[in-house]
């Protein structure tokens, strides 16, 4: 029989995560937070009020999950023990199913954990490019597009194209779209960068090998009243969407565009046939990009007084697609090398995610 069931010492000080999950502190943290919220003058100042309220939704999640985490291992420590005693063979199979069902859940719990970071629970804008190389890049760009869709019918997030410019002959000049889930921001954020495609192409009559690039960004999406953005700040302008064609096509000036006049910041969204809601949409991704480029000005004024010197993000290298003359997907900063290629073009990108924050949490230890 089985004796690897998992046990709710080993639940408590797991470390997968960089250190103990420390459930008395968290509890006691959501107890400060339910008392003050129960004082007359809690609304008093609405955005920390905000922020205290979802600080103490995601810890109730939390612990709610640990605690249930927590219940599962019990229970298979007792079936375990029972069955040990007993002689009964026959409930092998139930533990043994119970224990991967239990390490599922950890990895998953532990996954989150290490999603810390202010912003990681929001939702998140992501942004493609194609780099330079015409058509070769631009179907480069939607090849990733697609991936990212693919992850979030996956993952169960509720994914939206808001804005997309189609190349002249295939692929596409762009593409902004809104993804809706708890995490979303935090499981993304490791996309950030530019994405390299080794292949035979598709576009070459002569099969010759070519290599594309495409930047992804990805921001989270803020609150309103995190950023302020004025009416004399912005130019709308609207214009008729464009697209491949069809019925989704809109027939009226619906497509919005917002360019922000002190920082030449543009942003437009053609999805809806509803000007008023392109317009909402275009706003919400302003504010986001607004905020986005606020901290990292703030993150390089730090770095200036520190002496630290960084490199460019945008054109950092983070990831490589490799078709041919073999298949391999390689992280460049994570070392991580996966070669089912088929399989993460299709969505299935937990590795680089659990890898990267890993990773990411060390640099940061």
């Amino acid at each position: 029989m089985s004796s690897s069931a998992t046990s709710p010492r080993s639940i408590v000080g797991s470390t997968a995560s960089g250190g103990t999950f420390d459930l008395e502190a968290k509890e006691e943290r959501l107890r400060v937070i339910e008392a003050e919220m129960g004082t007359p003058a809690f609304w008093d100042d609405s955005r920390r009020a905000q922020d205290l309220v979802r600080e103490r939704s995601e810890l109730s999640r939390t612990v709610a999950q640990f605690r249930e985490l927590l219940t599962h291992a019990q229970d298979l420590g007792v079936l375990l023990e029972l069955a040990a005693e007993t002689g009964d063979e026959s409930v092998t199979p139930e533990i043994e199913e119970g224990v991967a069902r239990a390490r599922r859940a950890l990895d998953d719990f532990e996954l989150k954990i290490m999603l810390g970071g202010p912003h990681d629970v929001k939702d998140a804008i992501v942004s493609i490019h194609p780099g330079a190389g015409g058509t070769e890049s631009q179907d480069w760009a939607q090849i990733l597009m697609r991936m990212y869709l693919r992850w979030c019918e996956r993952g169960g997030f509720k994914a939206e194209v808001v804005d997309l410019q189609p190349g002249e002959e295939a692929g596409i000049k762009s593409a902004t779209i809104t993804i809706k889930g708890e995490y979303a921001y935090g499981y993304l954020r490791g996309e950030i960068g530019v994405h390299r495609l080794v292949r035979i192409s598709p576009f070459d009559a002569q099969k010759r090998r070519h290599t594309s690039f495409a930047s992804v960004s990805v921001i989270p999406e803020v609150e309103d009243v995190e950023v302020i953005v004025r009416d004399d700040e912005i130019r709308v302008d609207v214009f008729r969407a464009s697209g491949p064609g069809g019925q989704g096509v809109n027939t009226a000036d619906s497509a919005v565009r917002i360019t922000h006049l002190p920082t030449g910041i543009v942003v437009q969204c053609q999805n809806e046939r509803s000007q008023l809601r392109n317009r909402d949409t275009a706003m919400r991704i302003l504010r986001a990009r607004l905020f986005e480029l606020a901290e990292r000005k703030q993150r390089a004024a730090l770095s200036e007084l520190a002496g630290e010197k960084k490199e460019i993000a945008f054109g950092s290298q983070i990831r490589s697609y490799t078709f041919h003359p073999y298949q391999l997907i390689k992280d460049h900063r994570t070392g991580l090398e996966v070669g089912n290629v088929e399989a993460v073009i299709d969505g299935d990108l937990e590795p680089f995610i659990k890898t990267y924050l890993l990773w990411a949490q060390g640099r940061a230890a």
